[in-house]
Formats: C-alpha cells, sequence, structure tokens
C-alpha cells in the first residue's frame, strides 16, 4: 500500500546527521539523494536498508527528508503504490476532483529511477500526495 513517505525538515544537513545515526542500528541508511538541480530547488536524501529484508529490497528508499519550502511540498509527504500508469492517471483525476491542488501531473520521473511513473497532489491539508508505479511508461 505505502512506497513510501517524506518529512519537510527546517535544518536539512543537522536532521541529516540526526538520522544518519539514528537509523544506522537499524542498517538503514541514505541509499539515494535527489539534487536541488532535479526537484527544482531542493535536497532530499532517501533512507533505505542495507542489506535485503523480508519487508524491504535493499537499495530502496521508503523513507525520506527533504529541506523544500512546505508551501510547495506540504509538511510531509506521502506515496502510494499503483498497479499501473492508468491507476496513477485516475488518481490524479480524482483527487484534483476531490478538491486537491496540482502538484505534478502524471509522467515519467527518470531523476527517480528509469520507469519511475508518478502523479502529486497537495491534499486539502497541504500534504503532498503522490501514487507512483515503478513500471515505467503507459503502453
Amino acid at each position: 500500500m505505502l512506497d513510501h513517505i517524506g518529512l519537510t525538515v527546517k535544518d536539512f544537513a543537522a536532521s541529516k546527521a540526526f538520522y544518519d545515526a539514528a537509523l544506522a542500528p537499524l542498517n538503514i541508511a541514505v541509499v539515494m539523494a535527489v539534487t536541488p538541480e532535479e526537484t527544482g530547488g531542493s535536497s532530499h536524501v532517501g533512507y533505505g536498508p542495507t542489506a535485503d529484508r523480508r519487508d524491504i529490497q535493499a537499495g530502496k528508499p521508503s523513507f525520506w527528508i527533504g529541506d523544500a519550502p512546505s508551501t510547495t511540498t506540504g509538511p510531509m509527504h506521502v506515496a502510494f503504490l499503483a498497479a499501473d500508469t492508468a491507476q496513477v492517471e485516475a488518481f490524479h483525476a480524482a483527487a484534483l476532483a476531490a478538491g486537491g491542488r496540482d502538484n505534478g501531473a502524471p509522467g515519467l520521473r527518470p531523476h527517480y529511477h528509469p520507469g519511475y511513473y508518478g502523479a502529486f497532489v497537495i491534499s486539502p491539508d497541504g500534504v503532498n500526495v503522490e501514487a507512483v508505479f515503478h513500471g515505467g511508461a503507459p503502453a
């Protein structure tokens, strides 16, 4: 159901240092970073297990922190796993019809990984909500 979750942090360097230390005993570390150039102005790091576990594969980021301004990303980001690109597109349309604000139309996001197809909306409470399919572009 949930693919990943992200928090907007006030001090990126301090928060990264905190999570680096706190998550190390759990064998969780930064497995991906997204630069300001890739996001349009903010830094993000994704944490994931450093070794395969039953609950998640090694190297897949499931917990993110970022220094994005909360006016464009919300105080939190949550992504739901979609079965295909049609579900991503249906999510986006339904969320907009339900009062969400567009924060990224359905499409490929290759800076995350090849085949990453997602859509983003801001909920009425300001949360950046995403649906994502990891299988690629529509046929």
